[in-house]
């Protein structure tokens, strides 16, 4: 019994075989791979039907060596607890992998621990070894050592969050203010004039600029603002007989505080009482009743980082002035409650 011949490997497909299959020059496929604007609309559909026909793959690792692009970006996540995980920058990491990937790019996970040393040696390593071409940054304050340090060393970066003066304003964020604002006023349009703001009294930006903007709205619209007790017990708020029809809050956890305040006093929300909340966290579908919430642009938000960091890389003209996106109302059940006209 003879040992048949062992086939011969398959010939990988080249830029040469591309370039013949769509009638082009090899420069053209080059374009259409790795910068697709230069090239014609018509020409472009051609040769990515053909990329397509001959299953061509790019070799990302001599492009590399030939470049010096590595078509990775480094995200420095924020330290996060893997036992009670934030459901908010998880989304925002679930879209900026399909941000970056949509435009031929990998992300590296890069989490220093807490503290400014660890966030300035994880980018001194990945910049030292050439892993990334670039960084996105979340949480980022006007004041952060992380964009302060990444500009230093001149390696391009984006932020979830908006840098300071004197830094570079590669940056995308959610308009806090306006946001709750529109939640003053969906409250104010279903009858409602007396409110309040429950939130954490942290100064952090973003937390700041929602409280604001739902004082300001409400005040603009001639609302009573009532102040939450100083001790932060909520049920006393819902005891006194001159008590808020309606409740905003500055993220979903607090709304949830709010249910259990109003269960022990015999309330119901949406019946009894208007609750909205904030981030539109998995916890507001599963609530009951479900929960009105402010969504996040996470997906807008992490194209337009991804848009923003590449446009560095590329050398293109890049703007001026960070990127405000609005967050969206999704209103359900929990401010359904209509109070009695007075």
């Amino acid at each position: 019994m003879t040992t048949p011949a062992p086939r011969p490997a398959r010939r990988a497909t080249t830029v040469a075989d591309v370039a013949r299959e769509a009638g082009v020059s090899r420069q053209t496929v080059s374009n259409t791979l790795n910068a697709p604007h230069r090239v014609h609309p018509d020409t472009l559909a051609r040769v990515t039907a053909a990329i397509d026909r001959l299953g061509y793959r790019p070799d990302q690792s001599a492009r590399s060596l030939r470049t010096g692009e590595r078509r990775t970006i480094g995200y420095l996540a924020p330290v996060d607890d893997p036992h009670d995980p934030n459901p908010l920058m998880a989304g925002f990491l679930e879209a900026l992998v399909d941000a970056a990937g949509a435009e031929g790019h990998h992300v590296l996970l890069l989490r220093p621990a807490a503290g400014e040393q660890h966030a300035r040696a994880a980018i001194d390593a990945v910049v030292a070894a050439r892993q990334v071409d670039g960084l996105v940054l979340a949480d980022v304050l006007p004041d952060d050592p992380r964009a302060d340090h990444a500009a230093r060393l001149g390696i391009p970066f984006a932020a979830f969050g908006r840098t300071g003066p004197g830094l570079p304003q590669h940056w995308a964020d959610i308009d806090n203010a306006a946001a709750t604002a529109e939640a003053a006023r969906h409250l104010a349009e279903r009858g409602h004039r007396r409110v309040a703001f429950v939130g954490s009294a942290s100064p952090m930006p973003w937390l700041a600029a929602r409280r604001e903007g739902f004082h300001r709205e409400a005040a603009r619209l001639g609302l009573t603002l009532v102040p939450p007790p100083a001790d932060g017990d909520l049920r006393t708020l819902l005891r006194s007989p001159d008590r808020p029809t309606a409740l905003a809050t500055d993220n979903d956890l607090a709304a949830l505080d709010i249910y259990e305040a109003a269960r022990t006093e015999g309330l119901h929300v949406g019946r009894d009482l208007a609750v909205t909340g904030f981030h539109d966290t998995p916890l507001a579908r599963h609530l009951r009743p479900p929960l009105t919430s402010l969504r996040l642009p996470l997906r807008p938000i992490a194209t337009a980082l991804v848009t923003r960091l590449l446009a560095q890389l590329r050398g293109d003209p890049t703007p001026a002035h960070g990127l405000e996106l609005p967050a969206e109302l999704v209103v359900r059940p929990s401010s359904a409650h209509h109070p009695p006209s007075p």
